[in-house]
């Protein structure tokens, strides 16, 4: 049986996404944390608050990232190193900005 070799661009699409969404939801944490009028605005369900737009946002963001990389990528072959790298960047973004001594430092002194 004879194997023929398949682009891994859709592959790499689905990483690189993962982390592009990872890092918007470390960013709509950022901003829903320090500015008063983006958490009443990603209040989409009153009693899970802010937190029900965050995760919403993030996960229209990642679908979207996935289907545009995948799309761009389909029948490409990407570097993995490339794509870990960015996927990992990416996801440290993210994971950064959910943590209250670093959104803090963005919020508007009173």
């Amino acid at each position: 049986m004879e194997r023929t070799a398949r682009p891994n661009g859709p592959a790499a699409a689905a990483f690189v996404a993962a982390g592009v969404g990872s890092a918007a939801l470390g960013v709509f944490t950022m901003l829903a944390e320090t500015f008063e009028g983006v958490a009443s605005f990603m209040e989409l369900y009153a009693p899970v608050g802010p937190l029900s737009g965050k995760t919403t946002f993030a996960v229209v963001v990642w679908l979207v990232a996935w289907g545009v990389l995948h799309g761009a990528w389909r029948s490409k072959e990407v570097s993995w190193r490339m794509a870990w790298t960015l996927t990992l960047v990416l996801v440290g973004i993210g994971f950064v900005l959910t943590f209250p001594p670093v959104f803090l430092a963005f919020a508007p002194q009173e």
